[in-house]
Formats: structure tokens, sequence, C-alpha cells
């Protein structure tokens, strides 16, 4: 048995590991999907990116969790692979689902043209909303499942400006990255640089960037395998 903090990516609550969370709690696992503040039934609550380490972290240390997978979902990747390093012991392994990986001093929104996101922020009182459903075009998503998405809530715009601060290398840590191949078949290249540790290692998924939708039994069976690793 596991424990799993799940953590997914903008836009999106605890609620959208429904499927994944079902899936692994039968296979015996206990598991703990979390939702950043600002966002979902946390709307309201003031947020930047030391928030989110800090929600992870606490979440941890409030259940008494050892041994415990941490999962990050895209952007949650960032504040997940810091709290990550935070745990310390209390840590068995992370995951990182098609995510954004922590650079120190870099921000979410660092060494890509992020300039319509920045725009988007300013012009939604400093949030950025989900995008449109066309966005969203072959991922292998069913429509229902796009409507799920695009009806998240507006992501709270400081967490995606504010830098990454490390405590050590992250390529230190036990890691599995799952790469979404409906979303490029390549790691972008700070995750290509950490995948040359050996502590790091890279499974694929045949699908879009939100697998727990697309391919959630899947994506669990990942999960289940990876909280085996030792």
């Amino acid at each position: 048995m596991t424990d799993f903090v799940l953590v997914a990516g903008t836009w999106l609550g605890a609620w959208a590991w429904d499927e994944v969370a079902a899936e692994l709690r039968g296979a015996g696992h206990d598991v703990h999907p979390l939702t950043l503040s600002g966002l979902a039934e946390k709307q309201g609550v003031p947020a930047g990116q030391r928030t989110h380490v800090r929600d992870v972290v606490d979440e941890v240390e409030r259940l008494g969790l050892r041994d415990v997978v941490l999962v990050g979902h895209s952007y949650a990747g960032i504040p997940v692979g810091q709290a990550a390093q935070r745990i310390g012991e209390r840590l068995r392994r992370v995951v990182f689902v098609d995510a954004n990986v922590p650079v120190d001093g870099e921000s979410f929104l660092s060494g890509w043209p992020s300039d319509p996101v920045r725009q988007a922020i300013a012009g939604h009182d400093g949030f950025w909303p989900p995008l449109g459903a066309p966005e969203y075009a072959g991922q292998g998503l069913t429509d229902e499942q796009i409507a799920r998405i695009v009806g998240g809530s507006p992501h709270p715009g400081a967490t995606l400006t504010e830098p990454a601060v490390l405590a050590g290398p992250l390529g230190d840590l036990p890691a599995t990255y799952v790469k979404c191949l409906l979303d490029g078949d390549e790691p972008m290249p700070a995750v290509a640089e950490l995948l040359k540790s050996d502590s790091w290692e890279l499974v694929e998924l045949d699908t879009g960037h939100w697998p727990m939708f697309s391919q959630p039994h899947a994506l669990a069976r990942l999960l289940d395998a990876a909280g085996s690793r030792p």
C-alpha cells in the first residue's frame, strides 16, 4: 500500500483525479487528491507559487504521510517538485505527469513564448482563464471531457510568474516522468537534462496532455507501478 498525493495542473482541482483515485484505491492504496489554493473549492484564497508549495507540504504533514508518492500534472510539477525536496525522508517517489519541472530562479512562464498568457492574466484581474474548447483538439479528449476542463476555475496568475526556489539538485530525487505522446514526443529540454540522472526514469503514455480524463485507467496503472519502485 502506498500513499499518493495527486495534484492537477492549471484550472483544475482535486475533482480532476476522481477516476484515477478510484482505481488506485481499488488496488489498495491510500489516495489524497489535493486542490491548490485559489482553485475550485478554494477560489478566493490568495495564492502565489510559494503558497502552492506549502499546500503540498502541509498536506503531507497534516496527514502524517510517510513513504509518499507525490504526483504533479502540468503546471503542478513546479510546486510538487519543490515540495518533494522539502518533505525529505517522507518521499518515496515523485511522478511528473506531462509536467513542467521547477528550475531554480525561473517561473512557469520562463523559456517559452508566454506573452499571450501574460496578457490574459493582465486582462482578467490577475487570473489565467481556461482556454476555449478548440485549444484541446488532438489530445484524445471527448467533447464532454473538454467541457469539464473548460469549466474549471481561473488560475491565480502569481503562481505562474513567481520563480521556483530549489533546495538542491532536482536530479537527486527518485522520479518518474510521464511523457504524453499526443502532446509531443520529446520531453522539454529541462526534463531531458534531468532524465540523464540515474534517479530518473521516462515512461511514455499514448494519449494527450490530460491523461486523468483521456486515459485514467492507463494512468492509474502507471502510477501503481511507479509507486512500487524502490
